[in-house]
């Protein structure tokens, strides 16, 4: 077990296709699909070729006028000038690429430097960040944010207030006592293309639901034929990725003297941060569960269930937690509060105008998940990996 306030390192292992992104997105007429893989275009190259000749206006005007490249045209590039080759997780996810269109084809890309894809520090601190708040919170937490919506205008950050209370202000934030530097880069050959669809929740009966897979920008297809379904790509980390980088806990800042002067009611340790990110994913995996039963996802359920177990494998552990982290995981994924059945919290969602139309009497909240398809079936949630601390 790593030493409290020594000089550690952490390592995370991805259990699940994760993607930490970068904010960009590969768009269509960046790369062209060849042999099950994207292969994404060296366009400075293709300009210089191009400009000693007289095909380069005809290259600019589909580049400005197609949603995708012409293979029948193009083909050569992405044999002959690809920067980068990312395979698909499955040939079937080819075939599906083939017939989507729009957004669909534009495939987030995961953050990378000069060296290659890396971690970065701070989303493995959010994700301690979020842990920390759930287990901070307590019955009538919500009272004090639902009173701000009383006025005439709602507030921007309503739940600052109760953060504050539960973490510490801007300068004395709790999470002071540990920090995570950018991981050491990976190999690109850990990137795959991953394809994912978005699962519903559609009333049958009292208490009774069905799924359906949604078609954007509204509908919804029939459970049978998620092939149908608006499809999603992303360049995630294939499970089993390893990403290792420093960790630093400052033990000091639990000193009483330090903590009166941050206001800090009681000392805190990594362990004490490490128990509530694992209190968080249970609580997170057990709702997961229950919508993977409603929906009848039995491969999804499964994973699920694989998860719990490895959670429960380092359960009594104080330098190891799981955590759900990086794009696709959704509200909850992102929220400390996962009573969502919970009356006040509820009256809170229906001010927002982002999720407050979503909130639908006697329907699960949220309704939907965004689900990664391995293998050309809906199998697992995106963004769950491994956290362990170990001095070196």
């Amino acid at each position: 077990m790593a030493r409290e306030g020594a000089c550690l390192r952490y390592r995370l292992t991805c259990l699940t296709p994760l993607l930490v992104g970068d904010g960009r997105r590969l768009s269509p007429i960046d790369y062209m699909v060849w042999k099950d893989q994207v292969n994404v275009l060296d366009q400075q190259r293709i300009f210089q070729l191009l400009a000693k000749g007289p095909r380069l206006e005809n290259y600019l005007a589909q580049l400005k006028r197609a949603e995708k490249l012409e293979f029948a045209s193009w083909g050569g590039f992405a044999q002959n000038f690809a920067g980068r080759r990312i395979p698909f997780e499955h040939p079937s996810c080819a075939v599906h690429w083939e017939r989507a269109v729009g957004e669909s084809v534009h495939i987030p890309t995961f953050i990378s430097g000069p060296a290659g894809p890396y971690l970065p520090g701070t989303a493995i601190k959010g994700a301690l960040r979020t842990g920390m708040l759930y287990a901070g919170m307590k019955e009538g937490s919500l009272e004090p944010v639902a009173a701000q919506f009383a006025g005439e205008r709602p507030p921007r950050r309503p739940a600052e207030v109760a953060e504050d209370n539960i973490l510490g202000a801007l300068g004395a934030s709790r999470l002071r006592l540990v920090s995570a530097s950018d991981s050491a880069p990976v190999p690109s050959s850990c990137l795959k293309v991953y394809l994912l669809r978005v699962a519903t929740l559609q009333a049958k009966g009292h208490d009774s639901f069905e799924l359906g897979w949604k078609l954007s920008p509204r509908g919804t297809v029939n459970a049978r034929r998620p092939e149908e379904s608006t499809p999603t790509f992303a360049e995630m980390a294939s499970p089993g990725t390893v990403f290792e980088g420093r960790f630093r806990s400052n033990p000091f800042l639990s000193d009483p003297q330090v903590r009166r002067s941050l206001r800090w009611r009681e000392p805190l340790t990594t362990a004490d941060i490490f128990a509530g990110a694992n209190a968080y994913a249970a609580r997170l995996l057990a709702l997961h569960r229950e919508y993977a039963h409603r929906a009848g996802l039995s491969l999804l359920d499964q994973h699920l269930r694989q998860l719990e177990e490895r959670l429960g494998l380092i359960a009594d552990r104080r330098d190891a937690c799981l955590l759900s982290l990086g794009w696709g995981g959704g509200l909850l994924a992102k929220v400390a509060w996962l009573r969502t059945d919970d009356p006040t919290y509820r009256e809170i969602i229906r001010q927002s105008p982002l999720y407050g139309r979503r909130i639908a009497p006697g329907l699960p909240f949220p309704k939907t998940r965004r689900v990664v398809f391995l293998e050309n079936r809906p199998a697992t949630l995106p963004g769950w990996a491994l956290l362990e601390t170990f001095s070196g």
